[in-house]
């Protein structure tokens, strides 16, 4: 049998292996399209309003997905240290904080559409969150 297929102590488990999943999509996602993406479409030569206004919706829907993922990830957390895993622990605070500014971010662009820097500022929150929760060790499992 082949290594991958036989459970080894200290092998990554079910809760260890879909935070890493949650968080590489939903981190990844973020720092790939503010980062990359949305500067690569303005180096191409796009109309500057073009390149904003697909800029909004995606990260309308990036933030949508990291709320998400973030919610996965908590209660991954919750199952594996308890309910008092997201108050005590830095992981859960990091994605509390990931969940609030991502309803702060979705209730601006919504009902405040003039606000300009709300929702630039809670989006780079979330990604400096993310970095900070890559930092972190997985729950339930060995980094």
């Amino acid at each position: 049998m082949s290594k991958f297929a036989t459970s080894e102590p200290g092998s990554l488990n079910a809760a260890a292996i879909s935070w890493l999943l949650a968080q590489t999509l939903w981190v990844g996602g973020l720092w790939l399209l503010h980062f990359l993406i949305l500067p690569a479409l303005a180096r191409l030569g796009l109309a500057p309003l073009l390149v904003e206004e697909v800029g909004g919706h995606l990260r309308a829907l990036l933030v949508g997905l990291a709320a998400v993922c973030a919610g996965v990830q908590a209660l991954v957390l919750v199952r594996v240290t308890g309910v008092s895993g997201l108050w005590r622990d830095m992981r859960g605070q990091l994605l509390l904080v990931v969940v609030t500014a991502a309803a702060a971010f979705l209730v601006a662009r919504l009902y405040w559409p003039e606000v300009g820097l709300l929702p630039m500022f809670t989006y780079l929150v979330m990604a400096f969150c993310g970095l900070l929760l890559v930092l972190q060790p997985l729950p339930g499992g060995r980094r």
